[in-house]
């Protein structure tokens, strides 16, 4: 309760009670734009990565675009790059000024480029593999 009303409840805590408490990731935007790689976007509502459903949802009162995707447990800085890799179409970004943009930040040490790989190799389609591959290279 607050002097106004009751409060909405948190967004975490809905998360958590509709996924039965299974584990989730709040990406998107929001986070990507933080990365320095260009990304300037805004969705409608959250993107929630987990491991139980896909799909728009309305959990009190707000609707989260729930999407089945493996994330890892604890999602590094470096994992959040390639998330935004593999979204480039939905935030307008290209592909050739990215790999530029992530050769940059490579060189001024804001990503570390074996955590980099690694999350590349786990996470990533081919193509963001060899994108992240030409990036690393170009820093060197």
């Amino acid at each position: 309760m607050t002097r106004f009303g009751p409060a909405p409840p948190d967004r975490r805590d809905l998360l958590r009670a509709f996924l039965d408490g299974d584990a989730y990731v709040i990406t998107g935007p929001p986070v990507w734009n933080t990365l320095g790689l260009g990304s300037t976007q805004m969705f409608a509502h959250p993107l929630v990565y987990n491991r139980k459903r896909s799909g728009l949802f309305e959990l009190g009162g707000r609707t989260f675009d729930l999407r089945r995707v493996q994330f890892p447990d604890q999602p590094t800085l470096e994992w959040f790059v390639v998330d935004l890799l593999e979204n480039l179409a939905s935030v307008c970004l290209d592909r050739s000024e990215t790999a530029a943009l992530l050769a940059e930040r490579l060189t001024e040490g804001a990503f570390n480029p074996a955590v980099l790989s690694g999350m590349a190799a786990k996470y990533a389609t081919k193509a963001t593999q060899a994108l992240i591959h030409r990036a690393v290279e170009a820093s060197r």
